[in-house]
């Protein structure tokens, strides 16, 4: 309708003189099915360049939200569950579990690969049907050049993602191999039909072949997954049972079905660690983000989370602050019995510091100091305790407070050696004076072991700075007049200060007296001495408390000061009541927690099940957490209003069970957005004379992958194996030739064989693409296959040493960079290749 508008125009200008449209400079108006809306006749052909283009990243835009939308129809689709009833191993109790029906694998490959590829897939389809079911280049090219940017760019960025020290693995390597290796059969299946066997001219069974690979390539995957080639059933049988186990577990933590039992433990032991000075609210957003971290995640879940923090749309992970997200790490407890490999990080009890004789800790000396501005250096000391016979390394950095890196001090990031029968290392910082009154300042130094070493990290593995101007000794009391421990803490940390100066080494006498706790039965009491090493601000004096399991009433004992050495004085403060609660008094504080928890949860859901609940996420910055949006998710937000308002028009994923939202995003939304974009690509490259395939290996593919980058950069540093971040790829890649390419050419072979003709497939350049996309596969593979078999790389896929995963991330990009660069010199006919 639009063009024969624009014809009849151009028709009726050239017959009259007075006209004075340049029909000439008119051209690229026949390239779209849509578009041009407008006659553009008039327009400079840069104004329209410019236009097309920012119009294509626009839809980009629209199409990544959408996808939002169709990735948790997909997953409400695919997290559907069935209760079963098991018999726990070795006792004749039955357990009735949830389990999800789609297996992980198949979900992948099918309703997962589909929804982070679809635009690449509806693009061919819709190239398909735009020219009249004959060949075109802008689809087929997208769908090379989007596998080039997934395996060759996000692989490579998954690479040096992970932190310093730490690998991520493939976990189902039987899968991946499947996958890996249909991720390039695939495309040398296409240079086969292409060019070898009947020559620019795609036969009706080499179009039903290549649609039939996809069924083959789920059939196969399965089959590697279950491990039904395998002769060992007995690891089938218990790897069946773990996965049971695993999803009974997640089902306790559903939304609203969080299990209290497991909040209160959770309480008790955050609770432990941080002196029991959290609130309610704080103890509700680290219950839900230790939730969050236990819980199962798939790509549609790391897409949706990175669509959304690109647009300033709802999170769906839990915002907390570092010095929450501290004590959260502060308090794990890993259990060392159930695999060697893992190796508790933190010591948090007295329990575990009786372990001392197997790991060695490391630890500050104390958990804050302060220093004179003028002074120009401070010295932090790191202890050793535990197993000293061996050789630990451990790294610290600073890390900004108040106190900026560069201005107030001078950064560090570096690695200490603990040799053999060395218990202590000094840290030497440089301290700015830059003759400028300030306020008293702080920054923070790090401790991190390496799990491999044999160490684990004290309760003080963060030592607050403070820069003072102050020289006086200082003056010692306790924090508060009060301190309420619950019973099962074991450990009473209680703070005393060093307030108004830190200047030299200074002690100070303690004793405890009892009150209605005893000495001996409820606690460990007595007296002792407390050190303050010259700048040290803040120590606590450790009194282990007893739980005898019965229920009580309140307990309590006082500690008080005396004796203060090395100058220093003794503040108002000098007393302090401990008091130890029993824990059945706090069951309403959990019951509280629980309740703000299963809040917190039922906002981490990634879609509302009402329409009113996706009009208020999409017309708010960041579904209406304000208080945790930032600058860029107001103008993000601002940018995508448009489109978000649009897109909650989508029926909510809770109708028919998520397949009416999938219909009618896939069908509706994602399948208008992408003839738009196809007409937006081809008319672009027309106007500034650039070839469809270089437009779709481009602009084209990094525009629709750019989501899937994010996401598997996240999953890559949150996840404990790297099948979230890069297993899933070649799966997808092998998807796209199979149903994005498989079924438009199937469509046509079918409508070119009915008319009595074959379907013309001209291989140029496509045929070019393919090849030069096939042989930077095979290298890219060949660089996993050696990171996961030689030690120097960590054995692993992911991570490893700086200096080998950056060596590893240059050279997939540099293969990229050589396939982009060959097919454009290809297309310009710079090199022949003869095929």
């Amino acid at each position: 309708m639009a063009n024969t508008t624009i014809a009849s125009f151009l028709n009726q200008t050239t017959a009259s003189p007075d006209t004075c449209v340049n029909v000439a400079n008119y051209f690229c108006s026949d390239k779209g099915i849509i578009l041009p809306i407008f006659v553009e006749a008039t327009w400079p052909i840069a104004l329209r360049a410019f236009l097309y283009l920012f119009a294509m990243l626009y839809c980009f835009m629209g199409v990544a939200i959408i996808a939002d939308v169709f990735m948790c129809s997909i997953e409400v689709i695919t997290s559907k569950t069935k209760t079963i009833s098991i018999v726990k191993p070795g006792t004749d109790i039955v357990e009735e579990v949830d389990v999800r029906i789609w297996n992980d694998t198949v979900a992948n490959l099918t309703l997962m690969a589909l929804g982070s590829s679809a635009p690449e897939i509806l693009l061919s389809i819709v190239g398909i049907i735009k020219t009249g079911f004959k060949s075109e280049e802008l689809g087929p090219s997208t769908i090379v050049g989007s596998a080039a940017f997934n395996l060759l760019i996000i692989t490579g960025v998954c690479v040096s993602a992970i932190p310093a020290g730490e690998v991520r693995k493939i976990k189902a390597v039987k899968v991946f191999a499947v996958t890996a290796f249909f991720s390039i059969f695939a495309y040398a299946w296409l240079y086969i039909v292409l060019v070898l066997n009947t020559k620019d001219v795609m036969d009706l069974w080499e179009a039903i072949v290549t649609f039939m690979f996809f069924p083959i390539l789920v059939i196969l995957a399965y089959i590697a997954d279950k491990d039904y080639c395998s002769r060992r059933v007995d690891v089938e049988k218990e790897t069946d049972h773990l996965e049971l186990e695993y999803a009974g577990m997640a089902a306790e933590l559903k939304p609203g079905h969080v299990n209290k039992q497991s909040v209160s433990e959770f309480v008790k032991e955050i609770s432990k660690y941080s002196g029991g000075k959290l609130s309610p609210e704080e103890a509700a957003k680290l219950a839900a983000l230790k939730i969050q971290e236990n819980e199962k995640h798939d790509r549609s879940w790391y897409r949706v989370n990175a669509t959304r923090w690109l647009v300033g749309g709802r999170k769906v992970s839990v915002n907390v602050n570092n010095s929450l997200k501290e004590k959260l790490e502060g308090s794990q407890v890993y259990d060392k019995a159930k695999n060697k490999d893992e190796v508790p990080l933190i010591i948090d009890s007295a329990s575990d510091l009786s372990q001392g004789g197997t790991f060695s800790v490391v630890e500050f000396s104390a958990s804050s100091c302060a220093v004179m501005e003028s002074q120009g250096t401070v010295e932090v000391s790191v202890l050793r305790s535990g197993r000293t016979n061996t050789r630990v390394p451990f790294r610290y950095e600073t890390i900004d407070g108040t106190a900026e890196a560069g201005s107030d001090y001078i950064p560090q990031k570096d690695v200490l050696v603990f040799e053999p029968g060395e218990s202590m290392k000094n840290i030497k910082i440089v301290i700015v004076d830059d003759n400028q009154w300030e306020t008293d300042e702080t920054f923070f130094v790090k401790l991190s072991v390496d799990p491999d070493s044999g160490a684990v990290l004290g309760r003080k593995s963060i030592n607050e700075i403070t820069i003072i101007n102050d020289d006086d000794p200082g003056v010692l009391d306790f924090t508060k007049p009060s301190f309420i421990f619950k019973e099962s803490a074991g450990i009473a940390s209680v703070p005393v200060q060093r307030t108004k100066g830190s200047d030299g080494v200074i002690s100070v006498k303690w004793k405890t007296k009892d009150m209605r706790a005893v000495n001996g039965r409820d606690y460990v009491g007595g007296e002792g001495v407390l050190e303050f090493q010259h700048g040290e601000t803040e120590k606590n004096i450790d009194i282990q408390i007893f739980d005898d399991k019965d229920f009580e009433k309140d307990e309590d004992f006082m500690v008080e000061l005396s004796d203060a050495a090395g100058g220093a004085m003794i503040g108002r403060q000098r007393r302090t009541v401990v008091t130890i609660v029993n824990d059945d008094e706090y069951n309403g504080l959990v019951d509280r927690v629980l309740t703000i928890v299963n809040v917190n949860m039922d906002h981490l859901q990634l879609a509302s099940s009402t329409w009113g609940g996706q009009f208020r996420d999409a017309m708010n910055v960041n579904g209406g957490d304000v208080e945790n949006a930032t600058t860029m998710d107001y103008v993000m937000h601002f940018l995508t209003f448009g489109w978000k308002v649009m897109f909650a028009l989508t029926p909510p994923v809770n109708f028919l069970g998520g397949w009416l939202t999938f219909i009618v995003s896939l069908m509706g939304f994602i399948f208008l957005l992408t003839v738009i974009i196809s007409d937006l690509a081809t008319t672009f490259g027309c106007l500034i004379e650039l070839e469809d395939n270089i437009t779709a290996i481009t602009l084209v593919a990094m525009g629709t992958s750019l989501p899937d980058l994010f996401a598997s950069r996240t999953a890559a540093r949150a996840e404990k194996y790297a099948d979230a971040s890069i297993g899933n790829v070649t799966g997808s890649n092998s998807v796209n030739v199979f149903l994005g390419l498989g079924l438009p050419w199937l469509i046509a072979s079918i409508y070119w064989e009915a008319q009595g003709e074959k379907f013309a497939v001209p291989a140029g350049s496509l045929a070019f693409s393919v090849m030069a996309y096939s042989i930077c596969a095979i290298l890219c593979i060949i660089i996993l296959v050696i990171r996961r078999i030689v030690p120097a790389f960590g054995r692993a896929e992911l991570g490893g040493t700086p200096s080998l995963k950056y060596v590893s991330s240059g050279l997939m990009a540099s293969l990229w960079v050589l396939y982009i660069v060959l097919a454009i010199l290809e297309t310009k006919k710079v090199i022949v290749v003869p095929l």
